[in-house]
Order: C-alpha cells, then structure tokens, then sequence
C-alpha cells in the first residue's frame, strides 16, 4: 500500500522512514526537506495549517548555501531601494510568494512572520500569491524575512509585473489545454452517443453497442481524470481540512455519474451517461475559465501601473549622456527626458518646456504645461519638448508606487455583508450534502429510474461560489474605475461609508478656492510707512517672504515671488492655523491672522498681518478665484440631501462673500485646528460627517471625520492623514465618488439578492425533478459569471 507524504502529499518512496509528530500523530514524510518544514510549522505551534489547508503543501526543500546566499544578496541597501519603501523608520516591500494554494497558506506565513520581533505588518493576499511586510531593519535583515518562509516551504522574491503576468499566463495556459482536451473529446463522446440514440430505434446490433460504449468509456477518462482534476484535488484538500466547499458536491456528481457509466458498460446492464459526463464537466470548465478570465481583468491593476515605468533613463553628469537603469536613479540625480518619453521618476524640472500627459495617474486626458520649476511624476509620458530634470526620491518612493500600494490595501478589505456571506457559503454545501441525500432516498422509493438523475441535478445546480464573489469584485472594480478618474482610495472603509455621508464639511482655501493667492494691496505703517520715505511696499514684501519660506500654507506661496535671498529668517516657530513668528535683520517678525495677533479687537479685513515685535507694520490683501468647479458639486450635494458647510480659518469677510456665492448650508470662520475639531464632532451627533481639506491646519480635522479627503495639491502630512486623495484636483470627483460609492452598495446587494434568489428557486425546482444535469450546470456556471458580469459594470462610466 503506498503512503503519502502528510506534508506535500507526494508518494513517500519504498526505504524512507521519515516522520513528524503532528497533534502527537505520527506523520509520514517524503524527504528532509518536508520533514524539516513540517517540523519547523510544528516547533512553532502553527499545526492549525494543516487542518484548514484546501491543497498540499509545496515539496519541502532544506536550504541550501545558494539559497541563502541569494537571500543575503538582497540585503544591500541599493539593491533593496528598487523595491523597498520606507516610512517611520520601517521598510516595506510586497513579495511574489511562490507556492501558495489556498487562504491556509496566507495564515501559515501571517503567522509565521507575526511572531519574530522587528516585523511590524505581515499581510498575505492568497489570490494574487504576494505579501506585503514592514520590517524595522535594525531588527531583522529581509534575508532573515525571505529564510523564514523559505523554512516553511514557500518561496519569495521581490514582486514585479513581470512575475505576476508570468503566473497569469500560466494559468490561463493550463485552462486552455484542459478546455480544448476536454472539447475535443466530448464532442467525439456526443457523435458516439448520437449512434447509441439512434440504435435504440433500429435494432442495432449488441456488439456494435457494447463497441460504442467502450469507445466512450476511453474517450471520457481523459475529461474526468485530467480535465476534471482541479475540482478533486480542490475537494479532497477541502475534506481533509474538514472544510466543505462547491467542488465538493460537483466532484461527486462527475464520480457518481461516471462510475455508473463504467458498472453498465461492464456489466452490460442500464444505461450508460458518458455523454453527459463530458458535457457537465466541459461546461464547468467553461464556467471556470470565464469567471477566472473576469477576474484577472479588475485584479490586475497593480502590475498594470507598475508596466508604465520605463527600464532605463538617459543621465546627465558634466553635459554628458549616458544610459542608466531607471531603478538604479537616486535623488539629486539629473536626466533628461527626451520627446515621446515616459518620466523615470519623480523630478523637479530645471530646464525646458513641454506637454505631459498625467491621464494615467490623475484621469486628466489633456496634457499639461510643465516648464520649471514643475513637478514630473514617474509614469506620465513628456509631450514634444526636451525636459531637463533633477530626481527628487527613487522609485519606491514614487508617487506611481504610493499608488499601487493604496489601492493594493483597498482592495483586500471585506465589508461586515462580504464576511457574513463567507461564513454562510461555508454551511451552504452541508446544506446541499444533505438535501442532495434527502433527495435520493425519495425518488429511489417512488421513481427508481429517475433518483440517479434528480440527485445529480441537486448536487450541481446550487452554487455558493456566487456568494464568495459577490463583495471582491465589485470592491475591486469600483477601486479601478475611481484610480481611472483619479481618486485615489487610500482607506479600506471608503466605499462602505460614503453612501452614509449626509453632511460634508469643506476647508475653504485651495479646497473652495484654488489656493493660488495674488497679493493686491499693501498697506505699510510705522517704519515702512511711505511718509517716511522709505520704500516700504518690497521691504515688508522681502521680509513677509523670508518668515512665509517656512510655511506649506497656500498664503505662502503669494509671497515666494517676493523673496530676497539676502534675507533669511531665524529662530522660526511655526503656529498651524495662525501664523510664523522669527527674526529678519536682527528683529522679531510675526505674521498671520489678524485675531492671532492683534489685541485691541479692531475688525480687519486684510488677510495676512505683519508685526515688528508689537508694532502693526503691515496688512496684506490677498485675492483668491473659486474653483471653477465648487458652485456644480454643491448644488449636487444638496439636491442629494447632503448638508454642506464650510470651516475656515480665514477672515469673516471673506467667508460671507464665498457663502453667498456658492450657497452654503453654514459657514464658521475665524476657525483654529481644534475650533475645526470640534465643530466636526458637533455636526457627528446628528449626521455622518465628511471633511475636504488642504494644508497643515487641516490634518487633524481630517483625522476627526468619519470620512476625509484631501485636494491632490495638498501637502504631504495632509495627504498621509487622508482617506481619499483627489488626484486631479477636481472638486466634481467627490460627486463621482459618492455615484460610484452608492452604485457599489447596489451592485454588491443585487450580486447577494441574486445568489440567494437563484438558490432558492432552484433547490426545490430541481429536488422536484424539473431541472435536468445539463441545465443545472448551466445555472451553476451562469450564477457566478453572472454576478462578476455584474461587478465589471463598475468599470463603464
């Protein structure tokens, strides 16, 4: 009798005598190399593995000086900034794990990981086979993360598109060969059995049948051995985790009729239903293929968007050019960026002007001027123009990268209806097992001849798959969809909480407005005042700029125009949402808001004062456009119901003027970070709230929301808090998202109203005799490809 290996499931050869206890069971192992995984999973106490696993292990293999050496090689710093990012202190990178089979696979390297200290997040996704991790590298070497899973029996590599395109063509290979052997022999099984319909009306003689039979007979066990293998290998590893899932009931419906077939034509007795057979499986496979083609066309966006980054680049050192690998450029490296080009990495512009196209990453189709000092981000394609740039941050740190990771981490979440769907899909099959037994012990006491086929009809037409469909596709369409238009997901929640949002709280500078401050007025006094002849307009200018350097607030930037680098400012303290105080030319400068640092109360309507220690020397006026934008999404919100307001820092004046304009529900002003936080939190009593915003002030507004959003424009600490990014700085996108948001709650819901509507009327329909095999595996496959047809509507505007 031969013996399989617990861990790889391979025959253990004749002479080998490797165990390892399990649970205090002794298990028989193939080789040292499972023998030293399986122990390894058992000194660890992650036996759990092995009871929820739906699929053998990879054949185990002890670590061999090359594969450490390989391992060891990827600690190098340079080497690792191709495909690490790093944030707080901790790197980050996403990993191809090859030999993953199952969500038991994930958990067992979850696990495994999670316990060793220096590893912060471990997060494996089983249907794309890659991991993200977060590791603090004084702690632990990624040689040492890499050697851990190796132990375990897996392998890991740095992800690429390429790797992921290599596994997708693959598996659409080995289902096109299954389809096209399975095809072409249940055809040749469906002209045999045409010739056996036809004898049963001309006498045809018994030897010509018994010939016809066995020709069937050898034409079908390739279609339920091979074709069919998929579905046993599924529901054998599924039973042995003691785990019943769809392939189950379909895997005894193929054995059942099959074995039939073989006992009649043996015995030469009843009938035979070798036609059938290749059928039911060809069309499951048929089903299979499309739901998986359906699939791999929304789940594929990461290396997609990673394909848009150019292998090499052209470098600049001392005038010359020499071609470089993209991956190898680091910050402060110059490169020119020649006409049709893709952007290398993310740059600053220092020479040249031209068009580039950003539509792959903000949705905008209309290339933009870029001339210097503009920002070029990795991926855009340049226009007509040669740009001259300087490298601001590696690859990994490209704004293209931060993309993929967002919407990655998006895509894996499981609203609570996806996790309740899980848990009943996983009674449902008992379910099925039991109707399905049900069902033969009623017919084969009433209608003997017909209990073989109504059973087989039960145990096929059901479908849970539907279930387990509903949520991820349509979550990971609307993800596609929403990168497209460019907004960018970056919390998992979002599209669960934005069909609740009834009240949306706006910033008003460059989130209302552009934020692209022109200075109009100027108003000088004391010292820099024009009756003492000085020429005070540019001196108050020179100096406001020398303080506003060392602000990101979008006031700031009406200064930087004005700077006189002669001028620095000193001992600089920054007040977020009042305003910068420091020293110029020996004096002590603030400038800000008015009601931050004016005492005696006087109304002011200049939006930016300026202070030499106590003194008014200064009032700044200030001119901003609303966006073209703001007035539409407005009047949409509130035809939705939604109430708007608008929590400002600015001055009254100006925050009255804007109310009446664009129509706001309310409007507060003169507004400190907590004044904001705490207006959100009285709104959040009766109302779902969320809040847009740009700049400093608003990250902890942002943080208090249920929902937050942030303009693309932002700056980066108001991006990082943020659970949505408007990538194109379009206000309108909110009025998208909140379309796209609400169409996936309906589509998701019709995806669950029609699993359960579909398993409801088929069950007894076929219980009762009225639903044939053929039909059944019809509604199966159909079932499933419906609801992911379903789900792809996300894609289409």
């Amino acid at each position: 009798m031969s013996i399989n290996c617990f861990h790889c499931g391979e025959f253990v050869p004749n002479g080998i005598d490797l165990i390892t206890k399990i649970d205090n069971i002794a298990q028989p192992m193939c080789c040292i190399g499972c023998q030293a995984v399986a122990q390894t999973i058992v000194d660890n106490k992650l036996t759990d593995y092995y009871r929820f696993r739906s699929a053998p292990a990879q054949k185990g293999e002890v670590l061999v000086p090359e594969q450490l050496q390989r391992n060891e090689i990827l600690d190098d710093d340079n080497l690792q900034d191709e495909f690490t990012y790093v944030q707080d202190g901790f790197k980050e990178a996403i990993l191809t794990i090859d030999g993953i089979s199952c969500s038991a696979c994930a958990w067992l390297i979850e696990m495994q990981l999670s316990k060793f200290k220096g590893v912060k997040k471990v997060n494996v996704n089983a249907t794309t086979q890659r991991a993200t991790v977060r590791w603090q590298a004084q702690q632990i070497k990624l040689s040492e993360i890499l050697n851990l899973i190796d132990k375990i029996g897996y392998q890991a590599l740095p992800f690429k598109a390429s790797n992921a395109e290599t596994i997708n063509k693959r598996q659409t290979k080995s289902f096109i060969k299954r389809l096209g052997i399975s095809g072409i022999l249940m055809m040749q099984v469906m002209m045999i059995a045409f010739g056996l319909y036809f004898g049963a009306f001309s006498d045809m003689a018994a030897h010509n049948k018994v010939y016809l039979r066995w020709a069937s007979f050898f034409l079908t066990l390739p279609i339920v051995t091979y074709g069919a293998y998929p579905f046993y290998k599924s529901a054998f590893y599924a039973l042995k985790a003691r785990q019943l899932s769809m392939d189950v009931p379909v895997s005894i419906a193929i054995c059942l009729a099959f074995l039939a077939s073989v006992w009649a034509t043996f015995s030469q007795r009843g009938e035979v239903y070798f036609e059938s057979v290749s059928m039911f499986t060809f069309l499951i496979l048929i089903g299979k293929f499309l739901e998986f083609r359906a699939r791999t066309r929304a789940a594929d966006v990461s290396a997609n968007l990673l394909k848009l980054m150019p292998m090499t680049a052209t470098k600049l050192e001392q005038g010359k050019e020499s071609i470089v690998a993209a991956a190898h450029l680091q910050a402060g490296d110059t490169i020119l960026i020649k006409p049709g080009e893709t952007v290398p990495a993310d740059s600053v512009i220092i020479a040249g002007k031209s068009q580039v196209n950003e539509a792959m990453l903000s949705g905008e189709q209309l290339p933009l001027h870029k001339t210097a000092p503009d920002q070029i981000y990795a991926g855009t394609i340049n226009g007509d123009g040669n740009l001259n740039a300087k490298v601001k941050h590696g690859n990994q740190e490209s704004f293209l990268s931060q993309l993929i990771r967002l919407s990655e981490s998006a895509q894996g979440y499981k609203p609570k209806l996806a996790k309740l769907s899980d848990k009943i899909a996983q009674y449902f099959v008992a379910l099925i097992l039991f109707v399905a037994t049900v069902t033969a012990i009623y017919w084969s006491q009433h209608q003997p001849e017909q209990a073989f086929w109504i059973t087989l009809s039960v145990l096929v037409v059901t479908c849970p798959c539907a279930l387990s469909l509903a949520t991820p596709t349509a979550l990971t369409c609307a993800t596609t969809r929403l990168n497209r238009e460019g907004i960018l997901i970056k919390s998992a929640h979002v599209l669960e909480t934005m069909p609740e949002i009834d009240a949306i709280a706006f910033d008003k500078t460059g989130t209302l407005t552009t934020g692209e401050f022109s200075i109009t007025t100027i108003k000088t006094y004391g010292p820099f005042a024009k009756e003492n002849g000085q020429d005070g307009e540019q001196q108050v200018l020179a100096i406001a700029a020398a303080l506003e350097a060392h602000s990101a607030h979008p006031l700031a930037k009406a200064f930087s125009h004005y700077r006189d680098f002669n001028q620095t400012a000193s001992q600089v303290v920054v007040s977020p949402g009042a305003g910068i105080a420091g020293t110029v030319n020996d004096f002590s400068y603030r400038i800000g808001k008015s009601s931050w640092l004016l005492t005696n109360n006087q109304a002011h309507s200049a939006q930016c004062v300026l202070m030499q220690n106590e003194q008014l020397v200064a009032e700044f006026y200030l001119s901003d456009s609303t966006r073209a934008d703001a007035q539409a999404l407005i009047s949409y919100l509130q035809s939705e119901k939604v109430k708007t307001l608008m929590l400002s820092g600015d001055h009254e004046v100006g925050c009255n003027q804007l109310q009446k304009q664009l129509r706001l529900d309310n409007v507060q002003a003169n507004l400190s970070a907590q004044d904001k936080v705490n207006a959100i939190k009285q709104q959040q009593a009766t109302h779902t709230v969320a809040m847009v915003g740009d700049g400093v002030n608003d990250t902890p507004v942002l943080g208090a929301a249920h929902l937050s959003i942030a303009m693309g424009s932002g700056t980066d600490i108001a991006k990082n808090g943020a659970d949505v990014i408007l990538l194109s700085n379009k206000l309108n996108n909110i009025a998208t998202l909140k379309q796209v948001s609400e169409r996936t709650t309906r589509i998701i819901k019709q995806n669950y109203r029609w699993a359960f509507a579909y398993n409801a009327v088929v069950l007894p329909l076929a219980v009762m005799g009225y639903i044939v095999p053929y039909m059944a595996v019809i509604g199966m496959s159909a079932s499933s490809i419906i609801v992911v047809s379903n789900s792809l509507r996300l894609l289409k505007k």
